[in-house]
C-alpha cells in the first residue's frame, strides 16, 4: 500500500518461538519513505491466532491511548494505588465497586472539555476541575443569601466570577 510518499508492506505468520508454549500470530510492517528509501519497522504479536493482522495492528494503535486513560484516572481521578500487574488481582482490582469511577470520569471529562477546547485547545483536565469547582463554589454562595436573585443576575454572576477566572 502506498499513501503520502511512504510504501507499507505488511507480512504476518504463524511462528512458534522457545520461550512460548503455543503458536504466536506475528505481524512484521515495514515501512518505506520512497523519496529516500528509507525504511523502518514494526513487529506485532499476539497469541489469538484467529485475530486478523489489521484488527491486530489496530490493537497495538489503541495501546498508548488506554496508557493515557491511566495516566489520567491515576492523575487526576484518584487511582493512584492501583499498582496492580498479576491477573487475578487486576480482576479484583477492576471489579470494586469504586474502581469503574476513576474510568468514568475519565470519559467524562473528555466529553466535557470538547466543548472549552473550541475555545482554547490547551484546556486541560485541571481547569475542567477549576471551572467546576468555581461553580460549585458560585451555587453555595447563592445558597447563602437571604433571598435568591432572579436567573438573569444569577447567570450573569456565574459569567463574570466563574469564566472571568479562567
Amino acid at each position: 500500500m502506498v499513501k503520502d510518499g511512504f510504501q507499507t508492506c505488511t507480512y504476518q505468520a504463524q511462528l512458534l518461538h522457545e520461550d512460548f508454549p503455543v503458536p504466536l500470530k506475528v505481524v512484521i510492517l515495514v515501512k518505506t519513505y520512497l523519496a529516500t528509501q528509507a525504511w523502518g519497522h514494526v513487529i506485532l504479536f499476539s497469541s489469538d491466532l484467529e485475530l486478523s493482522c489489521e484488527n491486530l495492528v489496530d490493537y497495538y494503535s489503541l495501546r498508548f491511548q488506554i496508557e493515557f486513560n491511566f495516566r489520567d484516572a491515576k492523575q487526576f481521578w484518584g487511582l493512584e494505588d492501583f499498582m496492580n500487574v498479576k491477573p487475578i488481582a487486576v480482576t479484583n482490582a477492576a471489579c470494586d465497586e469504586a474502581s469503574p469511577l476513576p474510568f468514568f470520569m475519565v470519559n467524562l471529562s473528555q466529553l466535557l472539555m470538547g466543548d472549552f477546547r473550541k475555545d482554547d485547545p490547551d484546556f486541560g483536565v485541571l481547569d475542567l476541575k477549576s471551572y467546576y469547582r468555581g461553580c460549585r463554589y458560585a451555587a453555595e454562595l447563592l445558597k447563602i443569601l437571604p433571598k435568591k436573585p432572579d436567573d438573569i443576575l444569577v447567570a450573569q454572576l456565574f459569567r463574570n466570577v466563574v469564566f472571568r477566572q479562567m
